[in-house]
């Protein structure tokens, strides 16, 4: 999914339900904790996130702990403003974070919002990514107040489209030429959650 630098103007703290702009919240389930970047995670999301494979269908990511290290602050930084909430993704039994899930605002109020995420490669499969969604998912639709959920996958990324399907996001279109890697222009693939739907998605599956 597109991991983005966001443009819009920062969302009405008055707006929004749940006001992470002072902090991110904990969520956890015991076995998968989502939680606010920190320095100490840089060096694993080097290792975990500038994996070729992982990097295929987003933005680069850095290439080096110095980098991450600014991304860590800059995610922060943009928290406050109340324009993005970027969670880590840890295992049970970690203490860091081996993928990432963001949250930007498209309306001011967070009704309509886009996600992005990332996960090492040597975690995809195995059910940590919807874990983490579950969590992530629950919080902005019932805390925060997110009635559509986005996403962009590019037309070709099979694992990223797998995942939204098993998460219950219905197919809107498609988004012709939004892809540039180089030369390579492609079609990105819009995927939407409405908060009905999720708790339906919810209902079926409480664990």
């Amino acid at each position: 999914m597109a991991l983005r630098k966001l443009i819009a103007d920062p969302a009405d703290p008055a707006l929004v339900r749940a006001d992470w702009r002072g902090g991110l919240p904990e969520l956890t389930d015991g076995s998968i904790t989502l939680r606010e970047l920190r320095a100490h995670d840089a060096a694993s999301l080097v290792t975990h996130l500038s994996d070729p494979h992982v990097c295929r269908f987003i933005e680069p990511c850095p290439s080096t702990t110095t980098g991450f290290a600014r991304f860590i602050r800059w995610t922060h930084a943009e928290r406050r403003r109340g324009k993005l909430a970027c969670f880590g993704i840890i295992p049970a039994g970690a203490t860091r974070a081996v993928g990432v899930i963001q949250v930007w605002p498209i309306e001011r109020d967070f009704s309509t919002a886009e996600w992005g995420f990332a996960l090492g490669r040597s975690y995809w499969g195995c059910g940590l990514f919807i874990g983490g969604a579950r969590l992530a998912l629950d919080a902005l639709f019932s805390q925060v107040g997110v009635y559509r959920l986005e996403a962009r996958a590019v037309d070709i990324n099979r694992q990223g489209t797998r995942a939204l399907e098993k998460l219950g996001a219905k197919r809107d279109g498609v988004l012709r030429g939004a892809f540039h890697d180089g030369a390579i222009v492609r079609d990105h693939v819009m995927w939407s959650i409405l908060a009905p739907e999720w708790q339906l998605w919810r209902a079926r599956r409480p664990s």
